[in-house]
């Protein structure tokens, strides 16, 4: 008999699918030498992994999902003096997660798909979020697993500031996790976590005025200072002024003593309408936040648009300023884009022929909002008519900006000096030496694929099969001496194929080829001990061989991954590969964590647990409305 073919979701099947399983540190072994500044440091990749998967014909987005940590921790060998990798992960213990384990009475995650959001009527939204606030309401009364009282899944990205390793996402505070075995402490406010013992009882992320709930919504990417210690955010929301601002000390004897303080929520003002802004930059003394053409507006429902919309015919908006003066914000405005990742900002001071300022901002550039439909396998709608001007060949590249700030006295308003591409090949997902954020890096690594750009076609996924590294400073200087056309030009115009002939040493573009079949993750950059270059140093990254995919393109139980570590400077030489005991299916962000940071954590009283059948009432009247209510909408 023939075996039918199911359409699946492409970010609901292969190394994409969800897994079941969870585990704590277990021994992996391994091939290669694993380089000695790892030992007693920690990998840890957060990313989306929905824990109610039952509907499968449901919308899903890759962004949707409660987020699960996948780590890799390098333990001092006792007895063998060497390093005994060992694997572990768990989901992290939200409210909305701890509200949905075991209850079989919901068929679809509790929260409404990016994807519905993107391509639903007004009546379908409204209907899938009338659910989720139900849903909410139901979680208050007896009988429920927990109550909701935050709604993020924190599947994005991770974090370590002043002794806690937080987890990120957009819809909610961050919420801390305990190294090495990444169980959930609790929700973070910028002065305490949950089940801490700290005295600290002032409020922190959205604490006062208006809308408290949604001032709490903490970019999925918290910039840390390496030289200071702060931790800078922002909170994106849907009413005015659209976005706040967040500048949270170390709790140490030199911040306390600092002029500086910590401060919440501050407003910034000129926002133009709410955003879905995903990242910003942070340089040493400045911060640029990005007033993008990509709408997140509950609003638009009314107006016969989708919640989350692209403007393919508005002006991208970057408004610089000081770290500690937002009230001295300046727009800077420019052809319409997507940013969802900044790689790095600096800024400069020159004294010739006069006192300037110019802040630098390298980033992750789309031409439109392609991706985001294409990651929950939609089709982007046909846009609107746009000025020839603004035509833009689909693509992602790393993209270099200059700012230079404008003077009090001047009469002149504020004007992009430099705009264009560094290379034309594909990049996302970047990162660098953290010792050299915030300053002038020279290198900047992220992923790349050999097809044109990351927007996919329909039904289809975006899969990494290249890492990258820019030599952001060369290209940078030669397009200064030779500058490419602004906005549409591009440095280094050669395709992927081109740079992976070059046998060029000192190539500005250099590139990890996996073999063909195998595909990444997002690479994390590690430094040597004492290194000699700023590229001294190592990536690590989650692969995946998709041969173990079966005739129907899904994952056996038995299929697993492995993480690689590969020499930085040359983008050749893999050092080690670490046998995973299961798969780490396709995610978002990691970081690493040193030996000293987990040593450094703070204390805590105790962690988040799952409700055990004593911990629920199911004998009051309200736990049994409760449970037929659920089952009906669930």
């Amino acid at each position: 008999m023939e075996r039918k073919s199911r359409i699946r979701h492409p970010y609901l099947s292969g190394n994409f699918a969800p897994i079941k399983q969870t585990r704590p540190l277990t021994r992996c072994t391994h091939v290669g030498r694993i380089p000695k500044e790892l030992a007693g440091g920690q990998y840890v990749r957060n990313g989306a992994n929905p824990i109610t998967n039952d509907d499968l014909g449901r919308d899903a987005h890759w962004f949707d999902g409660d987020g699960m940590l996948a780590g890799v921790l390098f333990r001092r060998g006792e007895k063998s003096g060497g390093i005994e990798p060992e694997f572990v992960n768990q989901y992290i213990l939200t409210d909305v997660f701890l509200n949905a384990k075991d209850n079989y009475n919901l068929k679809r995650p509790l929260l409404p798909s990016i994807a519905t959001l993107i391509r639903a009527s007004l009546i379908t939204v409204a209907v899938v979020v009338f659910r989720t606030l139900i849903l909410v309401f139901l979680s208050r009364l007896p009988g429920s697993r927990k109550a909701i009282r935050r709604i993020s899944v924190a599947n994005t990205s991770v974090v370590y500031h002043d002794g806690r390793a937080l987890a990120t996402c957009e819809s909610g505070p961050p919420i801390r996790f305990q190294l090495p075995g990444l169980d959930t402490v609790g929700w973070y406010n910028g002065r305490r976590a949950e089940n801490e013992s700290s005295p600290d009882d002032r409020s922190g992320f959205g604490g006062g005025g208006a809308m408290p709930f949604m001032k709490e919504w903490t970019t999925g990417h918290p910039r840390v200072d390496p030289i200071t210690k702060e931790l800078i955010s922002f909170h994106a929301v849907f009413v005015k002024p659209f976005v706040y601002y967040s500048i949270v000390s170390p709790d140490t004897a030199l911040a306390k003593e600092s002029s500086r303080n910590s401060r919440f929520d501050v407003p910034i003002p000129g926002m133009s309408s709410p955003k879905m802004m995903h990242d910003f930059g942070v340089s040493a003394r400045y911060t640029v936040i990005m007033d993008l053409p990509l709408s997140l507006n509950p609003m638009n429902s009314i107006r016969g648009r989708p919640v989350i919309s692209y403007e393919s015919a508005a002006r991208s908006r970057y408004g610089v300023f000081p770290r500690y003066e937002p009230d001295k914000i300046q727009w800077f405005e420019t052809n319409p884009c997507v940013i969802f990742h900044t790689a790095n900002c600096w800024e400069t001071t020159s004294t010739m022929p006069g006192a300037e300022t110019c802040v630098h901002l390298v980033a992750c550039r789309l031409t439109s909002a392609a991706v985001v439909f294409g990651a929950g396998a939609l089709l982007p709608p046909v846009p609107k008519p746009a000025p020839p001007e603004y035509t833009e060949e689909e693509q992602c590249r790393l993209y270099y900006y200059s700012f230079p700030l404008v003077g009090e006295e001047s009469d002149e308003g504020p004007m992009i000096r430099n705009q264009w591409a560094l290379s034309a090949i594909p990049f996302e997902f970047p990162t660098l030496s953290s010792t050299h954020a915030m300053r002038e890096a020279r290198y900047i690594y992220g992923c790349s694929t050999g097809v044109s750009s990351f927007s996919t076609a329909l039904g289809k996924s975006v899969k990494i099969d290249c890492i990258a590294k820019v030599d952001a400073s060369t290209l940078i200087s030669r397009g200064i001496a030779n500058p490419p056309q602004q906005i549409k030009g591009c440095v280094d115009t050669r395709t992927i194929d081109e740079v992976m002939k070059s046998t060029d040493a000192d190539d500005p573009v250099k590139l990890f080829q996996l073999p063909k079949g195998w595909f990444a993750q997002e690479p994390r950059f590690v430094s040597r001990g004492n290194p000699k270059t700023e590229d001294d140093g190592w990536l690590l990254t989650y692969v995946f061989d998709e041969s173990q995919l079966n005739d129907d393109g899904e994952c056996g139980d038995g299929a697993a991954s492995e993480l690689w570590i590969i020499d930085a400077r040359n983008m050749r030489d893999i050092a080690a590969r670490v046998k995973l005991p299961q798969r780490v299916p396709y995610g978002l962000h990691g970081a690493w964590f040193s030996e000293d940071d987990i040593a450094s954590q703070r204390p805590y009283e105790t962690v988040r647990r799952e409700a055990s059948k004593a911990d629920i009432d199911t004998s009051n009247i309200l736990s049994t409305a409760r449970d037929i209510i659920e089952k009906w909408i669930g």
